[in-house]
Formats: C-alpha cells, structure tokens, sequence
C-alpha cells in the first residue's frame, strides 16, 4: 500500500503538517540516527550527537531568519503561553508598564497574563468589530515609559495579520509569531524578542523557540523561578533542564529543507500565491465570504463563511470525507478556517478550491 495515497490534507491551525519528505527522512533513521545505534527520542541531551543536532539548528535558523549575532536563540518548553508569562517577568524592569495591541484572542490572553504583573495598557483594539481588521497605531500613542510593546502578528482565530510593524522607537517590541515565523521575510532588528510555538510551522507541539536580544537578558527579579529566567537558558545553552530533544530534532530538519531550498524568501513568494487563489476566488463567489479587511488578510490562516451556520456544518462534514480535514472555523466564531502553513502544497489548496467549486454548485 502506498502510504502517500493514504495521506488528506490537514487545513489544522495547529499541530498542522509537516514536509512530507522531511517526515520520510525522519521515519528512516528513527530508531537508529545516523548509525549511532539510538533513536533521538532516547539519546542523551548531553551527548555528542545531540550537541551537533542543536547547534546545527541554531546555525541554520540564524541563517534563514538573517538573526543578528547580538541576539539568542534559545529553545523552552511551555508553548506560545508559557511566554505570555515569561515576556513581562523578564522585560518589566523600570516603569513594570507594557502596552498591548489587542487583534485577537491570544493577544487578549497575553495581555490578562502580563496584567498579573505589571500595569498593563490597552494602546488600540479591534475587539468591538470581532477582530476583523488590524488597528494602525502610530509610536505617539505608545507610552514612552513602557518596558515593552506586544503585538500578535498573526491571528489563527481570525485571519489576520499585521500588515505593517509598529514604530515603537527605544521601546522593545515584542512579538508573538506562533503562527507565522519563516512564512515570510523579517527584519528581525525591530523585535526585542520574537517567540513562536513550533506547531504551525517549525515542528511538533513541544518546543517554542524564543530569539532574544541580549540587551533584555538579565532582568528577571530574584524571586522568579529559575526556569522562568531567560539568562538561564541563554546562558546554558537550552540545556538547564532536559530540553525537547524531538522536537527540536525535527524543527531543525525543517530548517535543513528550508535552507536547501530558496530560503524564507521562496517560502513567502509560494505563500503568497497561495494565500492569493483562495481569496481571489472566495471574493468572487456568490456563496463565501471573507469577513476580514483586505490589507489585513492573513498569509497563513483563511476564514470564510457562508452565512449559514447549517451549511458550513456540511460544508465541513463534507470536507473531510473528501480528504480535507479540520476546515472547521474556531468554536468561538464559526465558520470555516483553511490554515495554508508553509508544508501545504499549492496541490492542497487546489484540491480545496475544487471542493468549494463543486459545493457551491451544489447548494445554490
């Protein structure tokens, strides 16, 4: 049995899918890495081979992402919420103020989390028009005493992303880029820290990878846990605890294929023009819409609906018995939500767009 024909596509915002040929090289050197005689899921983190896998990764990261040398990379567990926590413990350090921009629900949740902490500042919302469109805010309007400024670059739950990067002047910007890191290029020199769980676009749930300018390291108070410290990873190479050893196995493998061929630079060109047939033909249609601002579309998650909550039930029920799984929007709105992550291929999308052609025909 070919395994391939086996394979739908999954449209998840997360965990979503992997290189299919990155997850094959995987596959065969599973229980036995390079002739080491042990899988990575079992190799010590202290080992040799482990050394050479992490450094490896960091190395080609830096490399796709352009990542300053005046900047750490380091690897924590926790997800992209953990770091809700963990960004004001460690950046509230003068004035303990912070101002949000809130374009979404997890923007809304790191915002409540930092408030645990410090004073917290609600520059701009779109929350009173569901999150449709991204609010543009000028560097007037952020206080000039913050520690820190915070966005949400992309929104999974709404289908938005930032279209432009905030002007936040000596103030670090901090960025939650969970659901849109190496989908396109960065300046990563505007961001104080840049963090991202890896499940949309790097790897598997497990590792969430937090690149840090050094500047910021250094400032947790005393009380804080250890392990909520960001030195501390800095300063032990990721390897203060046990870190994901698999997972961060696979997001370097990804960053390998994504090296080899054409950079974050190729990714975004084939991002775009995927992004670009789904809502050119949704804009077209008599049965879908999208709800979101034009300029504020996201590359990575598309949502869309038909106004009728009955008929994007069947519309998802269908969907997967057609090979195209978990098109159902977020419980919180409805509708439907097709993630294009970086390993859909333009196939998947294809496939998709026939899909809806024929459903729409089907129910007019």
């Amino acid at each position: 049995m070919n395994k391939k024909n086996n394979r739908v596509f999954n449209f998840s915002a997360g965990p979503s899918m992997l290189p299919l040929d990155v997850m094959e090289d995987i596959a065969a050197e599973l229980t036995d890495y390079q002739g080491c005689g042990q899988s990575v899921m079992e190799m010590s983190h202290r080992s040799a081979e482990f050394e050479k896998i992490i450094e490896d990764a960091e190395k080609n990261l830096r490399e796709i992402m352009n990542i300053p040398d005046n900047y750490k990379v380091i690897y924590v567990q926790g997800g992209g919420t953990l770091q809700f926590a963990m960004v004001p413990l460690n950046l509230f350090k003068s004035s303990k103020k912070a101002d949000y921009i809130l374009t979404g629900a997890w923007a809304k949740k790191a915002a409540e989390e930092a408030k645990k902490f410090g004073d917290v500042k609600i520059t701009a919302s779109s929350e009173l028009d569901n999150f449709v469109y991204i609010p543009q805010v000028m560097k007037e309007e952020f206080r000039s005493d913050a520690d820190y400024v915070h966005i949400t670059l992309n929104n999974t739950i709404y289908g938005t992303k930032f279209p432009y990067i905030p002007e936040t002047g000596d103030i670090p910007l901090v960025a939650d880029m969970s659901s849109c890191i190496l989908s396109e290029e960065i300046d990563v020199t505007k961001f104080g820290i840049i963090y991202a769980g890896a499940q949309k676009n790097i790897g598997p749930a497990g590792v969430t990878i937090v690149i840090i300018r050094e500047d910021l390291l250094g400032n947790a108070p005393k009380e804080i846990p250890t392990y909520l410290d960001y030195k501390i990873h800095a300063d032990n190479g990721s390897m203060y605890n046990t870190p994901p050893c698999f997972g961060i196995y696979v997001a370097g493998e990804v960053f390998k294929k994504i090296k080899a061929t054409g950079g974050v630079r190729a990714l975004e060109k084939i991002n775009k023009e995927k992004a670009k047939m789904l809502y050119d033909y949704i804009d077209q249609s008599s049965l879908y819409s999208c709800p979101v601002a034009e300029r504020d579309r996201s590359l990575m998650n598309v949502v869309f609906i038909t106004g009728d909550k009955d008929l994007d039930k069947k519309f998802t029920a269908e969907s997967k018995s057609a090979g195209l799984i978990n098109l159902a929007g977020h419980r919180s709105i409805g509708g439907m939500r097709a993630s294009i992550y970086n390993a859909m291929p333009k196939e998947g999308v294809e496939k998709l767009m026939d899909f809806m052609k024929n459903f729409e025909t089907e129910n007019k």
